[in-house]
């Protein structure tokens, strides 16, 4: 089965109910074997587009992961990203804002994260923080400082998609391609990923008091996610909601739909003019004769 990027778009403008979206699909792999050379062979082209990005130099790539607590964006971004050169690739992760961050607007502390041109930045976490855990917690509100006026609640949130969509829109003007994946767990597939870390030693360290309280707001994200989604998918910047119970499959939907990015940039390799290629060719002679 070939993986067909549109089918995980979020349409622009479409209201989304995430319990209607499916959070398992049908595999795209036979066996454990096949996954792993349809990874390799994805994660190899990778490597190549990111070697053509950042020499064409003309854009920069912006990955930003959301999901609920163990719906894999870890290790989304460790397995289809091992191939990527270091040098030209940084990822952040975002938790719960400093004081410095709190003095500024929502937004500040991730512009400056932002990636050049020709190199790729990826938001584990992002200022979506503000329009999901903040809604399903308005409380956190109280800390941010706000001006009276900016805490309407009939706008709030309105103006908060506005800011990021406004925001997307220029970074696309301006030569950022901008993906955003919401990796779609149910409920059940977390609480047994939760038990994997209190089970295994080894996953002890993933486990957080905090990720069980957060279970009992469950609807309530799916519904801040549902709006955020249906609010800040645009054709410049759209969102992919790739189903996560199966981490295999997602890894692998994420992977192509990262390589169809790259491919929708037209890029090519900087031509070299004829003055340029007269220069190579007197060094290439300098450097025969001195052998």
């Amino acid at each position: 089965m070939k993986i067909n990027s549109k089918d995980f778009r979020v349409p622009p403008g479409k209201k989304v109910e995430l319990e209607q979206w499916p959070t398992r699909i049908k595999r795209f792999f036979k066996s454990k074997k096949q996954y792993r050379e349809l990874l390799e062979t994805h994660v190899e082209g990778l490597s190549s587009l990111q070697q053509l990005h950042y020499a064409s130099g003309r854009y920069a790539l912006l990955l930003i992961f959301q999901g609920m607590d163990s719906a894999g964006k870890d290790g989304a971004i460790r397995h289809v990203m091992s191939g990527v050169n270091p040098e030209g690739c940084e990822v952040y992760s975002f938790k719960q804002p400093s004081a410095e961050e709190l003095k500024h607007d929502f937004l500040w502390r991730t512009t400056s994260r932002l990636p050049e041109r020709g190199r790729i930045g990826i938001f584990n976490r992002s200022y979506y923080e503000e329009v999901l855990i903040t809604r399903v917690h308005p409380e956190i509100l109280d800390t941010q400082n706000l001006p009276k006026h900016s805490r309407d609640d009939k706008h709030l949130w309105r103006d908060r998609y506005r800011s990021i969509t406004e925001l997307e829109a220029h970074l696309h003007r301006n030569g950022t391609q901008i993906i955003k994946f919401f990796l779609h767990l149910s409920k059940k597939e977390q609480a047994k990923r939760f038990l994997e870390r209190i089970d295994e030693p080894d996953k002890n360290w993933k486990f957080s008091a905090s990720d069980i309280h957060e279970r009992k707001y469950w609807k309530d994200y799916m519904q801040a996610y549902g709006h955020c989604l249906a609010e800040t998918s645009t054709h410049h910047a759209p969102w992919y909601a790739v189903p996560a119970d199966d981490k295999e499959n997602a890894r692998l939907i994420v992977s192509q739909i990262l390589m169809d990015a790259f491919d929708d940039l037209k890029m090519a390799y900087p031509r070299s003019t004829p003055k340029r290629r007269r220069e190579l060719q007197a060094i290439g002679k300098q450097l025969t004769k001195s052998d």
